[in-house]
């Protein structure tokens, strides 16, 4: 039997075990799915946006894995420093299969980056989420004007939030902390900048349209600035995402606003270069013009705008974090591969694989994760022969016990799911997320997990 732990349970970890489980023939597979979270699922859970239902809907399929009686999940267990060391789980399975993600935010490298108003977007993101490592957030107080720098699809997610009304998120599951301060927002301008034209901006269509649709909030766009872009005039030769996205906004350029209480405008051709302090925090953002540089990026003008802003939320991607045991590219922010393999010093490291954004970089879709995982799962089989002769324990969670370890298991998870539905009945609503780590481990336990 081929004994596999797989870190991270988010959707190229489940893909992997996915891959690992359902195929035919020897050898067979055991595969446990470690999380440092009690909670599965990682950014289809705490990444995806409260009011995208249908997106949040991909955990049912996520839990028909993890439901599969050959794969375990093993929540609240820490690989790393003050966790399992990356040796020790290469003793007890036969492969690992690191599947940890991209955790840091890129930072913009300007003057004022680290004034209080000044924040990443998944900082606010983990705040709306639920997510138990983020700090009690006071984002909103005082705010009336905020800029979000980006233009990806968490740039738009950001902006939808703040322009949503508390009656308009309390069906979702967000935290009760973070709808009572959504509700009571006095937010009444959000601008979205990017340094490139809306021909370059890298949110989907989908995306994009939902901010024509809140029924709390306009869009507002200046058609001199879209027009800087040459492909915004002739948008014949562009992709089809793309060209989507110009419709889009050409259709918002030609629409007058209606009035309703907060306005959207989405901006191009800015490059944020200080965020400018008032009263001991962020004020202001000052921005230079940008122009095309006829070679797909951008040129400086040497001319300069500030916006108002008492709240800055910069979503400029990702970068990996390194994992004290495994090597790690500080360049691209990836552990070194090959086809899923795992290179120590340019050479394989047996039993040792990567899949999603630690492999590949932070890139793609949620659905970009399962051809990513399927390469990595191919190679691992390829192996296999070779890693069952390593050798393994026969029960790796027993071995994990032993060294004080008490993971959550499927049954904590599930009590975890119970409490929130409770309390969401409590307070008059749906499933509410629990919103620390003392709330989930005490539903956890209570399963006797």
């Amino acid at each position: 039997m081929l004994r596999v732990a797989v870190v991270g349970s988010g959707p190229s970890g489940v893909y992997s075990a996915q891959g690992l489980v359902r195929r035919n023939g020897p050898p067979d597979v055991r595969v446990d799915v470690l999380d440092r979270l009690p909670c599965p699922f990682g950014l289809v859970r705490y990444g995806v946006a409260p009011d995208h239902e249908k997106i949040k809907s991909l955990q049912n399929n996520l839990r028909t894995v993890l439901e599969d009686e050959r794969v375990r999940f093993l929540g609240g267990v820490e690989v790393g420093p003050g966790g399992v060391p990356v040796r020790r789980l290469r003793e007890i399975y036969h492969a690992v299969v690191y599947c940890v993600g991209a955790a840091a935010d890129r930072r913009l490298g300007i003057p004022g980056e680290d004034l209080p108003g000044s924040r990443p977007a998944t900082e606010f993101v983990s705040w709306y989420s639920a997510h138990p490592d983020s700090a009690a957030g006071a984002f909103l107080s005082g705010v009336r004007s905020a800029v979000v720098i980006g233009a990806g699809n968490v740039a738009v997610d950001v902006t939808r939030i703040l322009a949503r009304s508390g009656p308009e998120l309390s069906p979702t599951d967000m935290p009760q902390a973070a709808l009572g301060a959504l509700a009571a927002s006095e937010i009444t301008t959000i601008s979205m900048v990017g340094r490139r034209g809306p021909s370059q901006a890298r949110f989907t269509t989908k995306e994009l349209r939902e901010l024509g649709a809140l029924p709390e909030a306009d869009v507002d766009v200046d058609e001199a600035e879209l027009a800087l872009d040459p492909a915004y005039l002739d948008p014949s030769g562009l992709p089809a995402a793309q060209r989507r996205n110009v419709e889009v906004l050409r259709g918002w350029a030609s629409a007058a606003p209606a009035g309703r209480p907060r306005l959207i405008r989405p901006r191009f051709f800015l490059r944020p270069v200080e965020l400018l302090a008032d009263g001991g925090r962020v004020g202001a953002v000052r921005f230079e013009r940008t122009a095309p540089d006829g070679a797909g990026g951008v040129r400086g003008t040497g001319r300069f705008e500030e916006i108002e802003a008492q709240l800055v939320l910069r979503s400029v991607g990702y970068r990996g974090v390194r994992l004290d045991g495994l090597p790690f590219d500080p360049v691209h922010g990836t552990v070194p591969q090959r086809a899923g393999r795992v290179l120590r010093d340019g050479v394989v490291s047996p039993g040792e694989y990567v899949a999603g954004w630690i492999k590949r970089g932070p890139t793609g879709v949620i659905g970009t994760n399962r051809p990513c995982a399927k390469e990595t799962v191919a190679s691992l089989l390829e192996d296999a022969p070779a890693l069952v002769r390593r050798g393994a324990l026969e029960d790796p969670l027993a071995a994990l016990r032993a060294e004080g370890i008490r993971p959550v298991e499927w049954a904590g998870w599930l009590a975890i799911e119970r409490a929130e539905a409770e309390l969401g009945a409590e307070l008059g609503r749906e499933v509410v997320k629990l919103p620390d780590w003392t709330a989930l481990w005490e539903a956890a336990r209570s399963a006797g997990a």
